[in-house]
């Protein structure tokens, strides 16, 4: 039987992530809290949190502003999760 979360994404019950997706505290926070339709979401947001803002998944620096955009996303927290400044979708009229 799948493991089921409460989904902070989907607002609720939806079947869980099956590993942390993510490593320290905030890993184990969305483990806990996100289902995996709710982590999805997130990877399509990430993908353009990084292209919109030039960002590494190598760099240190460019991890602490994802893990910021994580916090926000998921659980509300700081200024950061929703879509950059200035992001239009692709297709959008300009």
């Amino acid at each position: 039987m799948s493991r089921m979360v409460e989904c902070v994404v989907l607002k609720r019950q939806a079947e869980g992530l099956e590993s942390v997706p993510h490593p320290g505290e905030l890993g184990q926070r969305i483990f806990e809290s996100v289902s995996q339709e709710g982590w999805q979401q997130w990877l399509q947001r990430l993908a353009m949190i990084i292209n919109e803002n030039g960002l590494s998944t190598a760099d240190p620096a460019s991890i602490e502003i994802i893990e910021s955009h994580m916090r926000g996303f998921f659980f509300g927290e700081g200024s950061m999760g929703g879509t950059p400044d200035g992001y239009q979708a692709p297709g959008s009229p300009k």
